[in-house]
């Protein structure tokens, strides 16, 4: 089975990963999950039970995260870290992933990120040892900057907004949390990944309304709903009009 150690200094934090992660599913051993104060005490756990799966907090007394980190990913390369940190700071998790974190969550826990994580870090385990392979080297993937990746989402957006656009899509390709790069998006842009795409396929639609060519029922599917019923409810529900009364009112049509 697959060894997993805890490092964090907070006690509440070994109780909600421990209750929230879906072991058995992934054939994780719970029953001797390994814990581990601060960076110092890992290393030594590391050296002699060498666990496959490593829950790593940034901020903790004697070797911190992110020196514990450097330190046990090069002597370890198999081995997958998940951060879970109280810092809400694009810096610390480009670092993270650049010394070579598989993922990078936030406190509190949340269920649905901490076993998504989880199964990354156990698909990557399960290549690693069939292909009996060095694990690739994040220095290798050129470094974005906070900006560069949320302005990557945006500009996606901004040209596939008739796609089937998933917030996951983003945190597979950026090896962030779905979450995590939702709060960041909103704290930049004032909308939410979907919020945003709902925005830009609205503006689009009025601007596909105004052209009196294109029969309403395209305008859903143009702007990348799959259901006219669903494009109609939605976008009476964004501008309080439907969009055969807007199309009406603007192009002063009978």
């Amino acid at each position: 089975m697959i060894k997993a150690l805890i490092v964090d200094d907070e006690k509440p934090v070994h109780v909600a990963i421990k209750a929230l992660g879906e072991w058995e599913k992934y054939n994780i051993d719970i029953s001797n999950m390994l814990i581990a104060q601060n960076g110092k005490e890992a290393l030594a756990l590391m050296e002699s039970l060498q666990p496959h799966l490593i829950f790593l907090d940034i901020c903790m007394p004697v070797l911190n995260g992110l020196d514990f980190l450097k330190i046990a990913k090069e002597k370890y390369p198999y081995s997958q870290f998940i951060i879970v940190s109280g810092f809400d700071d694009f810096s610390y998790a480009q670092n993270a992933l650049r010394f070579g974190a598989t993922d990078y969550l936030l406190k509190p826990v949340e269920r649905e990120a901490l076993n998504r994580a989880i199964l990354r870090a156990v698909n990557k385990l399960v290549v690693l040892s069939e292909a009996d392979s060095r694990a690739e080297s994040p220095d290798n993937e050129p470094e974005l900057s906070y900006e560069q990746i949320i302005l990557q989402i945006k500009n996606y957006i901004d040209n596939n907004y008739s796609e089937n656009i998933r917030v996951s899509k983003f945190a597979d390709k950026y090896f962030f949390s779905k979450e995590y790069l939702t709060k960041q998006f909103k704290a930049k842009y004032g909308f939410n990944i979907y919020e945003y795409v709902l925005k830009v396929r609205m503006e689009e639609a009025v601007k596909l309304l105004l052209t009196d060519n294109i029969k309403i029922q395209d305008v859903g599917i143009l702007v990348g709903f799959t259901d006219n019923n669903h494009f109609s409810k939605a976008f009476k529900n964004y501008y309080e009009i439907s969009p055969s009364d807007y199309r009406k009112q603007h192009l002063g049509q009978p």
